[in-house]
C-alpha cells in the first residue's frame, strides 16, 4: 500500500462553514493557487459534486485531471483519480472535527506520478500541496463575511 502524507490545521469556524468552502469547487481558483480551473461534471442526489475536472498548474507540473468525490456525513470528503495526464493515482481526503470554537481539518494525500520520482521527493511534494491547501482554506474560511 502506498504511503500517505497528512497534516492538520485548526480553522476558527464551524465545520459546516469549512465544508461549504471545500465543496465550492467553482471558487477553488480564488484560493488554492494551483487550481486554475474547476468544473463540476456530475453531482449526487444532494447536489454535492461527484466528479470534478481540475486544471492544475503547480509550476513544473501542469495537469488536467478528473477526480471522483465521496461525501461521508457532514464532516468528511474523499476523492480518487478518475483520469489524468500526469498522475497514475491520487487519493485524498478532508476530515473535519469540532475543536473548541473552531474546526480541526486533517488533509490526507497519496499521489503516484507517471514519471519516475524518488519517494522522498514525492512525499515532500505532497507535503507542500497539503500545507498550501490548508493555509489557503484557513485564509478563505476565516476571511469570509460572517
Amino acid at each position: 500500500m502506498a504511503e500517505h502524507t497528512s497534516s492538520s490545521i485548526t480553522i476558527e469556524a464551524a465545520p459546516a462553514d469549512v465544508m461549504a468552502v471545500i465543496a465550492d469547487f467553482a471558487r477553488y481558483p480564488d484560493w488554492t493557487g494551483e487550481v486554475k480551473e474547476a468544473q463540476v461534471l456530475a453531482t449526487d442526489e444532494q447536489g454535492r459534486a461527484e466528479q470534478v475536472r481540475l486544471v492544475m498548474d503547480a509550476g513544473a507540473i501542469k495537469d488536467d485531471q478528473t477526480l471522483g468525490y465521496t461525501w461521508t456525513g457532514e464532516h468528511e470528503v474523499s476523492w480518487t483519480l478518475v483520469k489524468s495526464q500526469m498522475l497514475r493515482s491520487l487519493d485524498g481526503s478532508y476530515l473535519l472535527r469540532p475543536a473548541g470554537t473552531g474546526t480541526e481539518v486533517t488533509y490526507r494525500l497519496t499521489v503516484d506520478v507517471k514519471i519516475p520520482m524518488l519517494g522522498m521527493i514525492k512525499r515532500k511534494a505532497e507535503k507542500v500541496i497539503i500545507d498550501r491547501a490548508l493555509a489557503g482554506l484557513k485564509k478563505r474560511v476565516e476571511s469570509a463575511p460572517k
